[in-house]
């Protein structure tokens, strides 16, 4: 009962995932097989209202859950002996009793909040106790340490100097604050995950199940693999697209790069190059619409807005930023001398999406609903059922005679998946058991319940950092919910933001990149934005504008040194090093640094109102406007960065493009003029110097 797709991935699995990227082949295996299985279903019901228990309920076996699959997935994976895999199962049964104790004690606890019982503390010292050790196992000790350093400022931050004291805490207020309510542990983001994300984590592994990553790779293959660089280009388009449903920069990277790396290697991209598009690419996936990361849901849900508007602050900067990789690998292509794959090598993409658009109809309904104002759980409910119709009513139409039938049958099958809007989800519900049953009795129907049967467990599976992220990252927000001490660090900000609001942008993006090489884009967002955010509203940057400048640079964290995950995920495929791949990584990404700064000067760049433009030439113009001039820098940046354009740029050249693109960035008076007319110097005479050369294709 492995994962299918961890064992394609080897090696490479254990490289950034400590569970070992499946189950293991034993009864340890299956029985972790069939919790992760009923995880799923515990989710799901929930989600669709079978089972209706309070949030709080959810939450704390949401947790409980978690900590139960991870500590003996990772004794499992990691080989250890039976004592230490009995230490795993205890810390793993102590979890579930916190859950279970929250559950049997839920009113009572309402009750005395504030003043908890001893048996409160014990079981909440040992909440936080196993949440610390999960993390520690699932992401390495860095959250870990900087989590527990904000609970010891709990415990201990009156005896620092002021401004940094607080009033001191009892040990009690801080435990009952971090491990019961909702301000801890079982705070925003654990709620977030116990909805949102864990049901969109599942809509992807049931599209993948489905045939999605081989659709997605077909289709860039017939639209750009003939093209210069053509293989680097189809990493580029596949990792978005399949960024489209898993929102997971390293996942991204070990199913997509199985294929994209080995390619663009193949056709004479370097070893660190080809890991470093990949790793790029990939990471965009969390800030490409429609479902992006999972940070997207806690951005929504902490800003109190409706998810389509974070899509739609996002969706300019994310075609921006997979234009600008796409222009990088395309400048690398032509610099190197890399030539496309032969047309008669290449699917064609119209055939691919003839044989795979029905796989495409979930995501265009999600599309439909996040962006008519329907809530991301009601739509990622809606997405997954369909998507589970899909898969179990494919089996099942094969083995009906006659085409007349079969196409009765889809109308049929249509026509139940729209009563869901009417009727609920029992309709649903009850479609999906008959089809069921029926996948029992047809040719090849039991191969499609054990791939829907995987999909739950992989889908659960896959949940697990991000979950336990989520859950340890509360630890740091109860403690700024209880002393307050985000203010001291936000005032730092806004001072040095009254002198110069670029060196405030340019601190918030040390913080962020700095936290982001030891701790996930999750916990990365939460902490920095809970910080930076109002300081930057203060001086005047629009809320869901700070809130996505964080946002990207914890993206973009992710492919700096020392740390960069998604990169030694990328260095076993590419057999190359991580510390090489983060470089070529950052080279490839460059040009991307920039658009959150525009955005900042020129709100118009993520389709918000305000800033002094919008004002002076109106919204839409100033949309326009700020587009044509992010694309001029993105050029120019990524011509300096790589060297070549029409041709190999020469030193003078690739200086005054950095400058033309830098003068783009900074919206001081007359720096837009003066970007421009170096741009325009710059290009013309690069083209005057290159005239007798032709063109590039």
């Amino acid at each position: 009962m492995s994962n299918p797709a961890a064992s394609d991935v080897g090696s490479s699995a254990t490289f950034h995932d400590p569970t070992g990227g499946g189950f293991p082949v034993s009864r340890e295996g299956r029985l972790l097989f069939w919790i992760a299985v009923a995880f799923s279903v515990f989710q799901l019901a929930t989600a669709a209202h079978v089972l209706n228990l309070p949030s709080q309920i959810v939450r704390s076996f949401h947790v409980g859950f978690l900590l139960l699959l991870a500590f003996p997935l990772v004794a499992a994976a990691a080989g250890w002996r039976l004592p230490w895999k009995s230490l795993a199962w205890g810390l793993a049964a102590a979890s579930v009793a916190v859950a279970i104790y929250q559950w049997v004690e839920y009113k009572p606890l309402i009750l005395r909040a504030g003043d908890p019982l001893t048996s409160d503390i014990v079981f909440g010292v040992i909440a936080l106790v196993t949440i610390f050790a999960a993390a520690w196992l699932i992401m390495g000790p860095a959250l870990p340490i900087i989590s527990g350093a904000f609970l010891s400022y709990c415990l201990f931050g009156q005896y620092l100097p002021a401004p940094l004291n607080h009033r001191g805490y009892d040990f009690s207020q801080v435990i009952d604050h971090m491990a019961y309510g909702t301000e801890g542990i079982y705070g925003i983001p654990i709620y977030v995950s116990s909805t949102y994300i864990f049901l969109f984590i599942l809509f992807g592994a049931f599209l993948e199940k489905g045939g999605m990553i081989r659709l997605f790779t077909d289709i860039s293959l017939g639209l750009v693999g003939h093209a210069r660089g053509g293989a680097a280009k189809v990493s580029v388009i596949s990792s978005g697209l399949m960024g489209t449903i898993s929102g997971s920069g390293v996942a991204n990277v070990v199913t997509t790069g199985q294929f994209t790396i080995p390619l663009m290697k193949r056709f004479g991209y370097r070893p660190a190059f080809a890991g470093g598009v990949e790793a790029t690419a990939s990471m965009g996936g969390q800030i490409m619409p429609p479902v992006m990361g999972a940070v997207a849901f806690i951005m929504a849900e902490t800003l109190g807005i409706e998810y389509y508007e974070v899509v739609k602050a996002a969706i300019v900067p994310a075609v921006l930023y997979f234009a600008s990789t796409f222009w990088m690998v395309h400048l690398e292509a032509g610099k190197r001398g890399l030539v496309g794959l032969p047309r008669s090598e290449l699917p064609s993409a119209l055939g691919a999406l003839k044989r795979g658009w029905y796989l495409l109809l979930p995501l265009g309904v999600l599309v439909y609903l996040l962006f008519t104002g329907y809530t991301p759980l009601f739509a990622g409910t809606v997405g997954l059922a369909l998507t589970v119709l899909l898969i179990l009513g494919g089996s099942v139409a094969l083995g009906l005679p006659g085409q007349v039938i079969r196409i009765i049958f889809w109308i049929g099958l249509g026509l139940v998946a729209a009563s869901f809007f009417r009727f609920g989800i029992g309709v649903v519900l009850a479609a999906v058991a008959i089809l069921i049953l029926a996948n029992v009795f047809v040719e090849g129907g039991r191969r499609t319940l054990v791939v829907c049967r995987d999909a739950l467990a992989d889908g659960a599976r896959t949940a697990l950092p991000v979950g336990i992220a989520c859950a340890i990252v509360g630890i740091i927000i109860g403690t700024m919910t209880l002393t307050g001490v985000a203010n001291t660090f936000g005032q730092y900000i806004v001072s040095v933001g009254q002198n110069s609001l670029f060196l405030s942008l340019v601190l918030t993006m040390i913080t962020c990149i700095v936290l982001g090489m030891g701790i996930p884009t999750i916990p990365n967002y939460i902490i920095t934005s809970t910080i930076a955010g109002p300081a930057l509203l203060e001086l005047g940057v629009p809320l869901i504008v700070s809130h996505m400048f964080v946002f990207y640079f914890g993206i973009l964290a992710d492919l700096t040194p020392p740390v960069a995950l998604a990169c030694f995920a990328a260095a076993p495929i590419a057999k190359e090093g991580g510390l090489k791949i983060s470089m070529e990584a950052i080279k490839v990404a460059a040009a991307g640094f920039v658009i959150p700064y525009l955005a900042v000067y020129t709100p118009a760049l993520m389709l918000q109102g305000g800033g002094p433009l919008s004002e002076a030439i109106g919204f839409v113009p100033a949309v326009i406007y700020i587009i044509v001039k992010a694309s001029l820098a993105i050029v120019l940046w990524g011509a300096a960065v790589i060297g070549y354009l029409r041709a190999p740029l020469a030193a003078w050249e690739r200086l005054l493009a950095a400058i033309a693109a830098f003068t783009l960035i900074v919206a001081l008076p007359v720096t837009d003029e003066v970007g421009f007319a170096l741009a325009a110097l710059m290009l013309g005479l690069h083209w005057w110097r290159t005239r007798a050369q032709p063109a590039a294709a």
